[in-house]
């Protein structure tokens, strides 16, 4: 006779999943201890993107006010010449 499991079909990733657990209970605490804090650091940590989103929003945001004083001080330079 076969296995007790021979009968039944298992999805790759269920195995997979049951040798990651065998493979994560062997492990002692301090790795998994340092694993987990590793994974949270990670999850925490500011990404490039986001440094790079926010230097992007102050330089729109400072050419959009250096904009407005630029049209602001033309338009009041053209009005001058126009009405003389």
């Amino acid at each position: 006779m076969g296995k007790k499991d021979a009968s039944t079909s298992r999805i790759p990733v269920d195995q997979y999943r049951k040798q990651i657990g065998r493979q994560d209970y062997k492990k002692n605490k301090p790795v998994l201890k340092a694993t987990r804090l590793k994974a949270e650091a990670k999850k925490t940590a500011i990404g490039i993107k986001e440094v790079i989103l926010i230097t992007i929003a102050i330089l729109v945001f400072l050419f959009a006010f250096y904009a407005f004083f630029f049209l602001n001080w033309t338009k009041t330079d053209f009005g001058e010449e126009s009405s003389n």
